[in-house]
Order: C-alpha cells, then structure tokens, then sequence
C-alpha cells in the first residue's frame, strides 16, 4: 500500500509540476516576480498533494522569528528535494545557491536562471567557481533577496549529523548579516532514495537568527548546533 500511495504522489508530483511549469513560461520574459509567483504555487501544490495523497501534514514553526531581522541569508537542512519548494512559501523571492546540473534540466532550469539562482559546479576550479562568493556578495547586494544556502552540501538520512561545510561560514563572513537557520525534516517522509513514508508530520521550524558579530569558526559551531538539536526533537 505504501508503494501505491508513493507511486501515486509521484505521477501527481510531476504532472503537477510539469502544468505549472508550462502555464510559467510566459513569465520567462517578464518581471522575476512573476515566475517568483508559480514559484510559490508549485510549493503549495507540493503540501496539498501531501496532505490529500500521503496524510502528511506539513507545520511552519518559528515564523515570527523572520520578523525579528530586515536582512539576512538562511541555512537550511537538506533532507529532500521538498525544502526546495516549500522554502519559497515563508521567504520572499528567495535566491538558492544550487549544483549546476540543476540548471541543465529542460524548462525547469530556465526558471532557476530567471530568479537568479546562484550555481557552483562541485567537481571543478573554474574561473567561474572562483568568483562563485562574490556572484553571492552582488545577488544580495542587486536584489536585497535572502540567499539560501544548505550548509551540508547534500541531502542527508533523518539521522546524520555530519559536520556542515565551511561555504556556510565564508558567506556570513562576505555578507557580513544575521544568519537564519532553518531545520526540515523531511527525510522521514520524503527519503533520498526509496519510497515516500504517508501519515507523519513534516515541521519547517524556522529558528532564532545568529547574530552577524561571530567569527567564522564560532558561526559555523552555532549554526551547526542549533540546526541539529532541532532535529533531534523533531524527530
């Protein structure tokens, strides 16, 4: 049953995503905010076929917190390809930093480009690359969107906590702003591999932002604690 279920969600995932992503195209050659916009429809579809396929709830904890700073980047766990859609429902336009071969995949790397999703090829040193950090430094500076990034570099199980990369703390270091953490959970219902899991609860809990006045090594320790201690009680 839960292989039928998962297998359902899918064929509803994909054609859903795939009509959004047609009825968008027109968006391509307008303003961001508009392909921002079927953005944020794509991540509500996305929680509507959870809710009606797989029982799955999904909780937005922690929103007040985003009140509390004007400007910052987020940190975010990385379980599943769910956070993201699902990130662009509490955050404004945000721009995702990104593996580049997400850009090569037909229409719906076009709209990655459109909202200036920032790309970094993982397996070079290119001139590229090399400038991937102020490519960062100009998008906030050009947009005054908040910067995603997931400092684990991967989607990892519910239940690793292996040390996050220091990409993170180089970014808090160039924008010199408050950090949002972000801890997702969505690996118990949305593994990397395998089927989907129905009849849990997924929680974005959005948590109290770091201050911008730590050195790297203590923001990253910070970061990477307050991120997991989350997830331990969410899970």
């Amino acid at each position: 049953m839960q292989l039928i279920r998962s297998l359902i969600f899918n064929i509803f995932l994909y054609v859903g995503l795939i009509t959004i992503f047609i009825l968008a195209i027109p968006t391509l050659v307008l303003p961001s905010k508009f392909t921002i916009f079927f953005g944020r429809l794509s991540a509500k579809y996305i929680v509507l076929i959870l809710r009606i396929i797989l029982n799955t709830k999904v909780i937005f904890h922690g929103t007040e917190n985003l009140k509390k700073v004007d400007s910052y980047f987020v940190a975010s766990a990385h379980q599943s390809m769910f956070e993201t859609f699902a990130l662009q429902i509490p955050l404004d336009g945000p721009i995702f930093i990104l593996k580049k071969e997400l850009l090569n995949i037909p229409i719906f790397g076009w709209y990655l480009k459109k909202i200036k999703s920032i790309s970094i090829d993982r397996n070079k040193i290119s001139k590229e690359n090399l400038n991937f950090y102020e490519k960062i430094k100009l998008s906030y500076k050009n947009s005054n969107r908040p910067i995603i990034i997931f400092p684990q570099a991967t989607r990892l199980k519910p239940d690793d906590r292996s040390d996050f990369k220091k990409g993170a703390s180089r970014i808090y270091e160039i924008l010199k702003l408050k950090c949002q953490p972000v801890a997702i959970n969505s690996g118990i219902v949305w593994p990397k591999s395998g089927p989907l899991v129905p009849n849990k609860t997924i929680t974005i809990s959005i948590l109290k932002p770091i201050n911008s006045d730590l050195n790297s090594k203590e923001f990253l320790i910070s970061l990477q604690r307050n991120i997991y201690k989350e997830l331990d009680d969410l899970n």
